[in-house]
């Protein structure tokens, strides 16, 4: 495992994110330990959570886990924003509740400090500048060292980092944006934000929900029972099979089992590595389920998909871009 800077910050964290959305949800508590004991292992030192994944419990499994380990050889990561309660206070980015929520997050992972602290998503309701200075309040506090968001469109984190660099305030180190073979969006604005302003890119759902982990393929016509993907179709989540059995996912997943084939490859560790290679990128977040997950995932580091794989890969995923975008790379083109 390979390590890098997380954005413009000295913290060197590894090229793979351990998420850990599914403890105490879909992975029990004594296979989730072992899973992150493996991470470890191998080499990673970075572990991304939340408050509200399972309410706490996945906090609590990490917390309960990191109290016999050297704390300072890992990277810890949570966020705060989503409802932990019914009251009208329990959400949101003001700072009576980020007050609360880093103080609960601190008792549940049992640690003096949280490495990164990350606003899960835009909150309209909160002033940017209340939560922008409690952020900071909390780093020169000690509890906190470094902050990012996730969930931003581009206009938000931009007056986000502008506010932050006019006051004085403790900037943004990195953007947790959903972003894969089947969410290029996110090179639209996100990207060309980070890369401008020195953010790093921790990506969530790398393999879409599994849609990319070699799981499905062209012909099917149902998830498998038990996926994640048929739970979304029921629940109404982004990766459901209604959204993605189409002709566009079937001619990428064409391309992924091709390439794997031709690298001895899996699916997964394809997708994976394709997106290690993109500019801004500093660490995928796997969210595993399984020990097998875990392992598979794990072999995407360490080689390269060259670049004829690489063009093969893009041309496969790419989508029409809307206005304005069609129309400034039509007359930038080359310039």
């Amino acid at each position: 495992m390979e390590y890098r800077y997380l954005g413009r910050t000295g913290m060197k964290v590894s090229e793979l994110c351990l998420g850990a959305m599914t403890f105490g949800r879909e992975t029990p508590e004594e296979e989730s330990r072992a899973i992150m004991d493996r991470f470890v292992e191998a080499g990673g030192n970075f572990i991304d959570t939340a408050d509200v994944y399972s309410r706490g419990i996945s906090e609590e499994i990490v917390g309960r886990w990191l109290k016999d380990k050297p704390r300072d050889d890992l990277v810890i990561a949570t966020k705060v924003r989503f409802p932990m309660g019914d009251g009208p206070n329990e959400v949101g980015l003001s700072r009576k509740h980020i007050l609360a929520g880093v103080e609960a997050s601190l008792r549940r992972l049992q640690t003096d400090y949280i490495d990164l602290y990350q606003v899960h998503c835009w909150d309209p309701g909160t002033p940017l500048e209340e939560t922008l200075s409690t952020l900071n309040d909390l780093v020169r506090s000690g509890k906190v060292r470094y902050i990012g968001a996730s969930n931003f469109t581009g206009w938000q984190l931009q007056k986000a980092i502008d506010i932050s660099r006019h006051m004085g305030w403790e900037p943004f180190a990195c953007l947790q944006p959903q972003y894969n073979l089947l969410c290029r969006s996110t090179e639209w604005e996100l990207i060309p934000v980070c890369l401008n302003e020195g953010l790093g890119v921790i990506p969530w759902s790398p393999l879409r929900g599994g849609w990319l982990s070699g799981k499905y393929h062209r012909g099917m016509t149902a998830p498998p029972a038990g996926s994640r993907v048929e739970t979304a179709e029921k629940e109404g989540w982004g990766e459901a099979w209604s959204n993605y059995a189409n002709e566009h996912t079937w001619n990428l997943l064409d391309t992924l089992f091709a390439i794997a084939e031709e690298t001895s490859k899996s699916v997964a560790q394809i997708a994976l590595n394709w997106l290690l290679q993109q500019p801004g990128v500093t660490a995928p977040i796997i969210g595993v389920r399984t020990m097998r997950h875990l392992e598979d995932d794990l072999g995407a580091a360490g080689w390269a998909l060259d670049d004829d794989q690489l063009a093969r890969l893009d041309e496969a995923s790419a989508i029409a871009l809307p206005y304005p975008y069609d129309f400034i790379t039509s007359l930038t083109k080359g310039r």
